[in-house]
């Protein structure tokens, strides 16, 4: 299949995606419904929100915004890892970023509290992810190399330590806390809102600009380091700038969604097969397809169990396995 059309069958099925998700949840909504509550919200008049506007407008396509969002850099993000790591199972959670965010978010629900309101959490969890890539950079720094088996090394070793932190948090902080510290670290959308949604644009963005400004030097990487060099490109700076966006777009995302695993790790190679090795069609394949599949997990997620909502990560989590699985079994052929 061709680039073109392959994207316009990626963005007709996340719109469908999208469409769904703001009518499927704990109360499912009609599609008349929907389309009167979204006129109503953008009537001029001062009356109340009905409670129906307020579901279809604050709450579920907030979370389609999200959604769209988090699962297109989450795919961009893993397809740039994959290449600076030279590692077909790197995902946006290599760096200990997964770890540092939960520490972060851990450590606010068991000791302080809601202190900041709404953004608590986010905050708090941000702040985990960016300590834990900073303390990965510090590491390469000292050892003087960006190789890509010391990049996989120091980010598991800071993914440990922040892992042994968090279950240190969860057994000495409010037992009581239990249920929303493992909600959170399976990864889900319920926080999404509209003061939300600039947050998750600024990290989608940050990724389509380098994406822009990078691909021909992301190009060069696939030929190797010694190839890349002989072209004047500084590997060290190129790896450096890579791991610093790619760790700020996913503190982003998991500070507003939680842990979602496997999408960064799945959806690059999907969009590889379709597209290419090459960055400018495959990072924008990437980004549609994980935004696709973020979507679809999503709808999954809500109409498993429903009316109970399932953590999000536990979809994409199985779809990973599966994912995983097939790799293994293509590679014994």
């Amino acid at each position: 299949m061709k680039l073109a059309p392959a994207l316009f069958l990626g963005a007709a099925v996340a719109a469908a995606l999208a469409f769904l998700s703001v009518l499927f949840g704990t109360t499912p909504i009609s599609p008349v419904d929907v389309f009167a509550a979204i006129g109503d919200a953008m009537s001029a008049d001062d009356r109340p929100s009905s409670p129906l506007e307020r579901v279809v407008v604050d709450l579920r396509l907030p979370r389609v915004v999200v959604a769209v969002c988090a699962g297109a850099g989450l795919g961009m993000v893993g397809a740039m890892l994959q290449t600076v790591t030279r590692n077909d199972l790197a995902d946006p959670f290599l760096f200990g970023l997964s770890s540092g965010a939960a520490a972060g978010a851990v450590l606010v629900i068991t000791t302080t509290g809601d202190r900041l309101g709404f953004w608590t959490l986010p905050l708090a969890a941000f702040a985990g992810g960016i300590l834990a890539a900073l303390i990965v950079v510090t590491l390469l720094r000292q050892l003087g190399t960006h190789a890509p088996e010391k990049l996989i090394l120091a980010g598991l070793a800071v993914s440990f330590v922040f892992s042994a932190l968090t279950n240190y948090l969860i057994f000495a902080g409010d037992q009581r806390a239990a249920h929303s510290i493992l909600f959170w670290s399976l990864g889900g959308l319920g926080l999404s809102r509209w003061e939300t949604v600039p947050l998750t644009v600024l990290g989608l963005m940050s990724l389509i600009a380098f994406a822009f400004a990078r691909h021909r030097h992301l190009d060069a990487l696939l030929g190797g380091n010694d190839t890349a060099r002989s072209l004047g490109i500084e590997i060290e700076s190129l790896h450096l700038r890579i791991i610093l966006v790619c760790s700020f777009a996913t503190a982003i995302f998991v500070s507003v969604t939680g842990v979602i695993g496997f999408l960064g790790l799945v959806v690059p190679h999907i969009a590889r097969a379709i597209s290419g090795p090459l960055h400018l069609p495959c990072l924008s394949l990437s980004a549609v397809t994980g935004a696709a599949m973020l979507l679809a997990s999503d709808v999954l997620a809500r109409v498993l169990l429903a009316p109970q909502e399932l953590p999000v990560g536990i979809v994409t989590t199985a779809i990973g396995a599966a994912f995983v699985a097939l790799l293994l079994l293509k590679a014994r052929r």
